[in-house]
């Protein structure tokens, strides 16, 4: 039998060596697969040119011939060496830097191809590159890739050992797209792309087999979530929740406010889903303050009254203390049990709420990622809310079922995103949306300062602590940065607890643990700190209904969402609330940013703007959605690619021959290796 690329470890490669095979696993490169799909991020272009083609500044690469006698200069330990040169018509010095070994081989009349940076103003090209065509040596005249290397892996082994893997195992390459793809875009085999990107001839054959490896990317990412949606629609193994009307009613008229119209819509869609035989997987996003959790309440409620337990899972202690207090006064009245699990809850305390998890003695559990360790056992899990930060993927869910669990999954986000966008991203989930508030939700007045008004600022948060409420006041940085001009957060703290001497200032920042972090919070949640001066690590916190003022230092650093997150910590009470951004923004995005958030405090207008401003594959970071990190290709560069590869996912899996025509048997064993089905779901 033969293997397959993914089952020869690298060091099978001639010249790899048991040494370099370990420097290699810090790059991620374990197989001859991930050394072949190791990509360049540039080329350096050595194909000669005529300096008559040539800006200042630019890189150039031009034959020329030796005219000069090379002159050395010393400085210290370092040296400088010229030489003139002539590349017809033109005159200029070439000028290395130490390196004065080269001086004897520069003779009169030699030929020699010179890469670097020309200088028009001088004549001159600072030399990074050269060879001599005597000596019959051989980048003149080609692209050469440039990786991402570091520590004893150079460019010129790395480039070697590619070379070396495609001549042993390039006859291993799999082509995995179908025949009714690669004719529909015209492209290149996957033999062929993948060697043409390390060595291509020209930029337009690069070119070529980056789109064909991009586009595939792109494509098995959208199968594999679109093929999950279709295959847990179709299987009808899923918990069925038994509920009735009446008894969610019941609940909901408990609730001290109504629900929005939003709320009564987006109740409906989870409802019809945790009622039917499939296992939920949606994603319910709304602003800051739309009302998500109560609708994770009304969820997790039906649950329990069906017959099944509840899990609440969130990425703070402190987060998971406020939901379990405010999910016990709304359940209480009927009876439900909630727990907490965090990583503080252990010894017999743990040993014992393990056990009465499993024994089905708790119907609702909230926590942190604890939720998920090996030895956490539910008796009849039926449904996982979580929040964005604990997106549930596909590979999660799966762990889930090998558990023998088929839960409903609700995951909540307080980014609105466009609907078609997050359709094109979250392919694996149906989307709801909470596009209204709640009625008497206190708006927010956002200001943009520049920082000569600080004093004014400074006056702002004095009045606002002197009536009783409460402050946050934002850095985005723990310490000085040389590149970043930005107020340090632990100076700042320093500097607040000097201005306000009458009030006590606390300090929050990533590098505090996570019960440092948590006593932080919770003494500024009982009004025993009056500041907060903080990192971003509060922009998923607690809610605190005292705080009505927000300050944002060096606002035009952060990005229109991450500002909007943040401004919504504050107005969560009934006092009227603000949010000031201090920023003299250099750029004119800098600029839009701190406009758009003056002109609206709307979650779903914010993320359009920033949608415009930074395109989707900064809107979409990779640890912020869940997405993959892809080898070759860019969210932004290449969404249109997406959309396509999108409709393309789609239209295979509706066609019943995918899952028997032998064309697709390479697409459905990559489903299979990523878990989506077991083999005989297509039997």
């Amino acid at each position: 039998m033969t293997l397959s690329l993914n089952e020869i470890e690298v060091k099978k490669v001639t010249g790899v060596s048991a040494q370099k095979q370990g420097e290699l696993h810090a790059f991620g490169i374990f197989t001859v697969k991930d050394l072949l799909e190791y990509y360049p991020f540039r080329y350096e272009d050595y194909r000669p040119r005529s300096l008559s083609e040539v800006k200042h500044g630019d890189k150039v690469t031009v034959e020329a011939k030796v005219i000069g006698i090379p002159v050395l200069q010393r400085f210290g330990g370092k040296s400088r060496l010229s030489c003139k040169m002539v590349s017809e018509p033109f005159m200029f010095t070439a000028t290395w830097f130490n390196q004065h070994y080269i001086r004897e081989q520069l003779t009169a009349g030699r030929g020699i191809v010179l890469s670097g940076k020309w200088d028009q103003k001088r004549s001159q090209i600072t030399v990074t590159d050269y060879e001599f065509p005597d000596r019959g040596e051989g980048k003149t005249g080609t692209l050469q890739p440039v990786y991402s290397v570091g520590g004893k892996i150079t460019q010129s082994w790395i480039r070697k050992s590619i070379s070396q893997g495609l001549q042993q195992f390039g006859e291993l390459i799999p082509e995995i797209l179908p025949r009714v793809i690669l004719q529909k875009y015209d492209f290149m085999p996957r033999k062929r792309a993948i060697a043409t990107i390390h060595q291509p001839e020209d930029s337009r054959e690069g070119q070529q087999g980056r789109r064909r490896m991009v586009y595939e990317e792109l494509f098995l990412f959208q199968l594999k979530v679109q093929a999950f949606r279709v295959l847990n629609r179709g299987r009808m193994d899923g918990v069925v929740h038994t509920v009735d009307n009446a008894t969610v009613r019941q609940f909901v008229r408990s609730l001290p406010f109504e629900l929005t119209d939003a709320q009564k819509q987006v109740e409906l869609e989870i409802l019809h889903d945790m009622r039917s035989a499939y296992c939920m997987n949606r994603l319910l996003q709304g602003d800051v303050g739309s009302g998500k959790t109560v609708l994770a309440a009304i969820s997790l409620y039906a649950t329990v009254k069906s017959g099944f337990q509840g899990a609440l899972m969130v990425p703070t202690e402190i987060l998971a203390e406020q939901h379990m207090r405010s999910l016990t006064r709304m359940f209480e009245p009927f009876g439900l049990t909630v727990a907490l699990l965090t990583g503080s809850v252990n010894g017999r305390k743990r040993k014992d709420l393990l056990a009465s998890l499993q024994m089905g003695m708790i119907d609702v559990v909230v926590g942190t990622h604890a939720l998920i360790q090996e030895d956490v056992f539910f008796k009849n899990l039926g449904m996982v809310v979580t929040d964005e930060q604990h997106r549930f993927g596909v590979n999660q869910r799966s762990v889930l079922r090998r558990k023998g669990y088929n839960p409903d999954v609700l995951t909540m986000t307080a980014t609105p995103i466009p609907r078609t966008l997050a359709i094109t991203v979250f392919g694996d989930m149906d989307v709801s949306t909470l596009s209204e508030r709640p009625k008497g939700r206190v708006p927010i007045t956002t200001y943009w300062v520049k920082h000569d008004l600080m004093e004014r600022v400074l006056n702002l948060i004095r009045r606002e602590i002197d009536q009783g409420r409460q402050a946050y006041l934002i850095c985005p940085l723990i310490e000085e940065s040389e590149k970043l001009d930005v107020q340090n957060a632990i100076d700042l703290h320093i500097q607040m607890s000097q201005a306000f001497p009458d009030y006590k200032v606390g300090l929050l920042h990533g590098r505090m643990t996570p019960g440092e972090k948590d006593e932080v919070m919770r003494a500024f949640y009982s009004n025993e700190l009056q500041l907060l001066v903080s990192t971003t690590v509060v922009e998923v916190g607690v809610d605190v209904p005292n705080a009505t003022l927000m300050v944002i230092m060096d606002a035009d650093r952060f990005g229109l969402s991450q500002l909007h997150q943040l401004r919504g910590r504050v107005g969560r009470g009934q006092h009227a609330s603000y949010c000031v951004l201090v920023a003299d923004p250099k750029s004119e995005i800098g600029r839009e940013r701190m406009t758009a958030m003056t002109d609206t405090d709307d979650g779903f207008e914010v993320s359009r703007r920033d949608l415009e401003l930074r395109g989707p594959g900064d809107f979409f970071g990779t640890k912020q959605s869940g997405l993959p990190e892809f080898r070759l290709a860019d969210m932004t560069a290449d969404f249109e690619v997406l959309e396509q590869a999108r409709d393309d996912a789609a239209g295979l899996l509706r066609d019943a021959s995918f899952w028997t025509s032998p064309d697709y048997a390479p697409l459905r064993n990559y489903l299979q290796s990523e878990q989506i089905f077991q083999g005989d779901l297509i039997d």
